[in-house]
């Protein structure tokens, strides 16, 4: 059996006969990109520098949250299409250290075309999922124009060829003494395809539904994983996950609960606004994006008639409500139960390659 050298991801591997003769550690080295290094800015360092580690990094967390939120308010109030620029930045960016990681894992076998045809293969997922979107949403636009009728036409086939061209690419990649990591690198850039622009792209698709679709949902994550941190910091004594130690159930639950109120709120104060909850449209006039629309019964005040329970108690009867408020309690129950496996995860994959933080964008939850 011919071997592909050592199986970096874990994997048994044959070592026994014309193998490339390297016998190293399971877990790849930390990569150069994600190293140990410490990214916070040096006047605020130098400010701090008199604190415990404890309060130190509170405050780093602090000043830097604020930062992010702030730029995440000038994002939103720069409009649909800079959301949207965004979200490929991060998805782009995103990609390519996940690629780069795997790179740093397997460099010395200098595998032929790996990183090249990882970004062909962004291009064609890409090409297919926004061709979708574009065909979609800007309909008026591709009528107009004769070469984008004839994209949007063969929009699949043309996805479809140039899928086709990369797979036949990679197997005139393959070599003889390295099909197995070839294949694990295919298997690899694959997953992160999927991961990646899928989410991205249902991303975008929630945005052009209104942009309340894609500001909730972001807010509330935001929102539990500093509520989170806040209330595990200060009142954080029971241990929630050995995969993540300094998790507790005491910042869980108030991250919970905190989310959920956040969420409520939130969603009250952007419902009466045209320009969040309306569908983001073309205009094939001004060649510009429209938010403006006759808001849907969901963004419309609705009267309730509360549970006898509630009632006896609050001596209310009804309560006028946004119906998207009553969605946006499901909503911040699942950011609050579901996203924080995002960090237990991302976690367990800085442990598997042996990186010390969480840097870049891989650090952005």
């Amino acid at each position: 059996t011919e071997a592909d050298g050592d199986d970096r991801l874990g994997l048994q591997v044959d070592t026994e006969g014309d193998g490339d003769g390297d016998s190293k550690a399971d877990t790849p080295d930390v990569p150069l990109s994600t190293a140990d290094t410490d990214n916070t800015p040096q006047c605020l360092n130098k400010a701090l520098e008199g604190l415990p580690p404890r309060w130190k990094n509170y405050w780093i967390r602090g000043v830097l949250s604020l930062a992010m939120i702030s730029g995440f308010f000038l994002i939103i109030y720069m409009g649909p299409v800079t959301l949207i620029l965004v979200v490929m930045t991060v998805q782009i960016k995103c990609f390519q250290e996940i690629i780069t990681i795997g790179y740093r894992v397997y460099h010395s076998y200098e595998l032929p075309w790996f990183r090249t045809l990882s970004w062909y293969f962004l291009i064609c997922v890409n090409y297919f999922f926004y061709g979708e979107t574009v065909a979609d949403y800007f309909g008026a636009l591709v009528q107009r124009e004769e070469p984008l009728q004839f994209l949007a036409r063969y929009h699949r086939f043309i996805s479809f060829a140039l899928y086709l061209a990369g797979f036949c690419m990679f197997v005139l990649s393959l070599v003889k003494k390295h099909y197995r990591l070839q294949f694990y690198m295919f298997a690899w850039t694959h997953v992160t395809l999927l991961i990646v622009v899928t989410q991205s792209h249902l991303v975008i698709q929630n945005l052009f539904e209104g942009m309340i679709w894609f500001i909730v949902p972001i807010s509330i994550v935001i929102c539990n994983d500093i509520m989170a941190y806040l209330f595990g910091f200060f009142f954080g004594r029971t241990p929630l996950i050995k995969l993540s130690p300094k998790k507790t159930w005491e910042g869980f639950i108030g991250g919970f609960f905190s989310t959920v109120v956040f969420g409520f709120i939130l969603a009250y104060l952007l419902s009466q606004f045209q320009y969040f909850v309306c569908p983001v449209g073309f205009n094939s006039e001004t060649n510009g994006f429209t938010v403006e629309c006759e808001p849907s019964d969901i963004f419309v005040m609705q009267e309730y008639t509360l549970p006898a329970v509630v009632q006896n108690t609050l001596r209310w009867k009804t309560v006028n409500l946004y119906p998207f408020q009553i969605h946006s309690i499901f909503l911040s129950s699942f950011a609050s139960l579901i996203g924080p496996f995002g960090g237990f995860f991302a976690s367990g994959f800085k442990r598997a390659f042996k990186i010390k933080k969480r840097v870049g964008l891989l650090g952005l939850q």
